[in-house]
C-alpha cells in the first residue's frame, strides 16, 4: 500500500536526519513520487511525523493495559511493562527515537493531543511504581525519579538494539526486567513469574522487518 511506503521514506528521513531537515520532497523522491502526488496520500510533513508517533504511543498504552490486566501484582505489571517496552524499542527502533525527539517539532494542537497519550502511559507506570512501594513490595526513594529512570532506560534500546547483535531480543527483555527490579529494590524475576509473552507489534512506519520479528514467543 503506497500510503505505508510513505510513511515508512518519512521515519526513515526523520530518524535519520531529523524532522526539521527533512523536506517533504525527499519523503515523496524516496518513494518515487512528486511532491503534489505525495499530497494523496498524505496532509503533509507534520500529518507524517504525527502518524508514527501516534502509532507507537497506542501500542505502547495497548501493552499497559495488557499487562494491568494480566496480573494485580505491581511487581509481575512493573515486569510485563518493562517487557512489553523493550520489545517495541527493539522491533521499531525508528518510530521509538522519532517518537522520542520530536515533541518540540509538532504544532501546539498536536503536541496537546500526543501528550495526553504519552502522559497516560507514563502516568499509569508511576501508579504501578507507587502501588508497589504502598504494598512494601517496592523501596523506592524517589518514585517519580525511578519512573523517569525506567523510561530512559527502556527509550534508550532502540539507539543500539541489531538484531544480529550477541543477544536475542527475548534474553535483552529479561535482562532489562532484572535491571528495573533493581531500580525498585525488589527482588530478580523469571518469565514463569511474569507469564506468557506476547509478541511485540512491528509498527506499520518501520522501513523493514528484522529477521527475529516473525519468531513465536507465546
Amino acid at each position: 500500500m503506497k500510503s505505508d511506503e510513505v510513511l515508512r521514506a518519512a521515519v526513515l528521513l526523520f530518524a535519520r536526519q531529523g524532522y526539521a531537515a527533512t523536506g517533504i520532497r525527499e519523503i515523496a523522491r524516496e518513494v518515487g513520487l512528486n511532491s503534489a502526488t505525495l499530497y494523496h496520500y498524505t496532509n503533509g510533513k507534520e500529518g507524517l511525523l504525527v502518524a508514527v508517533m501516534q502509532s507507537c504511543l497506542d501500542e505502547l498504552l495497548r501493552s499497559t493495559d495488557e499487562a494491568l490486566r494480566h496480573s494485580g501484582d505491581p511487581q509481575v505489571q512493573l515486569g510485563r511493562l518493562i517487557r512489553a517496552h523493550v520489545g517495541l524499542s527493539a522491533l521499531n527502533p525508528l518510530s521509538s527515537r522519532v517518537t522520542d525527539q520530536a515533541f518540540r517539532s509538532l504544532g501546539s494542537a498536536n503536541r496537546a493531543s500526543l501528550l495526553v497519550l504519552r502522559d497516560s502511559y507514563e502516568s499509569q507506570l508511576g501508579a504501578v511504581i507507587d502501588a508497589g512501594a504502598r504494598a512494601g513490595l517496592f523501596d523506592v526513594a524517589d518514585p517519580r525519579l525511578t519512573r523517569l529512570a525506567i523510561l530512559e532506560m527502556c527509550n534508550g534500546v532502540a539507539n543500539w538494539y541489531r538484531h544480529a547483535g550477541r543477544l536475542p531480543m527475548r534474553a535483552v527483555q529479561m535482562q532489562f526486567v532484572d535491571f528495573g527490579c533493581r531500580l525498585v529494590g525488589a527482588p530478580a524475576m523469571d518469565e514463569a513469574e511474569l507469564g506468557p509473552v506476547q509478541t511485540p507489534h512491528l509498527l506499520r512506519c518501520e522501513p523493514y522487518a528484522p529477521p527475529d520479528t516473525m519468531e513465536d514467543l507465546s
